[in-house]
């Protein structure tokens, strides 16, 4: 069987219109939410096809911790941060395509899927986390988004004033030389080269095409014309800003952050108009016969909940965590579960689609991930108890689809220690020498947040903490925490920093 893995950054699930069945955002969640649906017929287009999953959780975050995950069909946030893979990773592509550099006719010859990656995500790139594209047989980076250096040319262009100092002054000089029509928003050229690569290889046997899409993270560039379906005055107030990650009143008028959540929309929409180029090359080609799609996330952003805009600040609420997962499959016909999965699970899927054996994990490190087959072709088959959820150094949260805690470190965070031989070069920590596979963190304040339980029978948004009014969930869940993480054999710290051990 064939598999497309598409992934798109920071994509909320409440602006999915499968989840929504189209209405205003409002009615579907929060009060907080904006009074307006956003239109996404290739989603529900690819939904009908498939079945989507209600509980979907993401795992490590943010960007790059979630694809390791991906990657390597392991939590990463319980072990370490940001970073690159490392030589005893068992990444996926190698494990779909087989040893890296080999010819495509040696590969034809040993039976061995090809794997195809097309990103314009820059952090698969940059230093710090730059390797994941070396596994696959073959690859295109699209090139200028967010702090890719295509152009140093000294001229004029419009730029945020408080990215002039810092590194998205890349994008926007990027796109001054990059964009004519919509066809040249990044987004747009991602899914237009995956749809030509498949045009051009669909004949071999069980490919692999990973496309991971950075739109609609930040910068919020939409085309206008998408902006003026939330609001009507456009760009024209607010010609170029950045969103920050904080609670947005400390550095928001009310027009700013309307008008932003009005950009984050449009590039849904743009993604969603992105995805139909490479439905409709799956169509012309007649692939959903032999074909797996998996449409995801990495995870999702605040945006107004809790007050607050943007991720990286606070536990894994269901604005971050809750993500779209949708599995188009042959013989799908609309179909829906609400067993719990996570990204882990991408990674035995894929392997197992494409006919390839799971590889051997050493014991102190198993595989945290499930195959989903079995949840694609039983509706009673079982999957996974809990989700873990969580950033390295802060808060772990767990889930069982109802209540959800949110387990903050002891206020000293310690002890916590960065396992792998890469430093910390994204996200910054202080780390200390290399010893016996680890470094320890002398510098990770915890967040500020309390422990949290929420309700999500009564509260879809997580917006009251019932840690005072339920004792008992709490003990249950910081139990089933506990016995969690010694089942994927988490390093014993996590227990202590985690206060679990009083």
């Amino acid at each position: 069987m064939n598999v497309i893995v598409i992934l798109c950054d920071t994509l909320r699930r409440d602006h999915c219109s499968p989840y929504t069945g189209g209405k205003p955002l409002h009615e579907c969640w929060s009060q907080e939410a904006p009074p307006w649906s956003v239109p996404t017929p290739n989603m529900e287009r690819l939904a009908e096809r498939g079945t989507v999953f209600e509980n979907a959780y993401c795992g490590s975050s943010p960007c790059m911790p979630a694809r390791r995950d991906i990657y390597t069909g392991r939590l990463e946030f319980l072990e370490r941060g940001w970073g690159p893979l490392e030589e005893e990773d068992l990444d996926l592509p190698r494990q779909v395509s087989g040893p890296p550099n080999m010819s495509i006719r040696w590969m034809q010859e040993n039976g061995l899927p090809v794997s195809y990656l097309v990103s314009d995500h820059f952090h698969l790139w940059e230093q710090g986390s730059g390797n994941y594209h070396m596994g696959y047989s073959g690859f295109q980076f699209i090139r200028g988004q967010e702090a890719d250096g295509l152009y140093t040319d000294p001229v004029e262009f419009d730029c945020p004033p408080n990215d002039r100092m810092g590194k998205c002054e890349r994008h926007w000089r990027n796109v001054h030389f990059l964009r004519q029509s919509e066809e040249d928003w990044f987004a747009m050229r991602t899914f237009s080269t995956a749809a030509d690569w498949l045009r051009r290889n669909h004949s071999h046997q069980n490919f692999y095409l990973h496309i991971d899409c950075f739109t609609p993270h930040e910068p919020l560039d939409p085309p206008e014309d998408l902006v003026k379906l939330f609001d009507p005055e456009g760009y024209s107030r607010f010609p170029a800003f950045n969103w920050p990650y904080a609670k947005w009143r400390d550095h928001m008028t009310s027009e700013e952050f309307q008008n932003s959540r009005a950009r984050y929309a449009a590039n849904v929409v743009l993604v969603d108009r992105a995805l139909g180029k490479v439905l409709d090359a799956m169509d012309e080609l007649n692939l959903w016969d032999d074909t797996l799609v998996i449409f995801t996330t990495d995870h999702g952003t605040f945006n107004g909940d809790h007050g607050r805009i943007g991720k990286l600040q606070t536990h894994q609420f269901d604005a971050v965590a809750h993500i779209p997962f949708i599995a188009a499959h042959p013989g799908g016909c609309g179909a829906w579960r609400r067993q719990l999965v996570q990204l882990v699970d991408i990674y035995p899927t894929v392997i197992e689609a494409v006919g390839r054996p799971v590889p051997d994990f050493p014991d102190n490190k198993p595989l945290n991930g499930i195959s989903l087959f079995p949840v694609l072709q039983d509706p009673c088959a079982k999957t996974r108890d809990f989700a873990l959820m969580g950033m390295f150094g802060q808060s772990v949260s767990i889930t069982d689809g109802q209540w959800i805690l949110h387990q903050s470190p002891v206020p000293e965070n310690q002890p916590l220690y960065w396992h792998g031989y890469h430093l910390a070069r994204f996200i910054p920590y202080g780390l200390g020498t290399y010893q016996n596979g680890r470094r320890e963190v002398h510098d990770c304040p915890p967040w500020s947040d309390p422990t949290w339980l929420s309700d999500k029978a009564s509260d879809l948004n997580e917006l009251v903490n019932r840690c005072d009014d339920q004792p008992a969930p709490v003990r249950q869940m910081q139990q089933i925490l506990r016995e969690t993480l010694a089942k994927l054999k988490a390093p014993p710290e996590q227990v202590t920093r985690l206060g679990l051990d009083r």
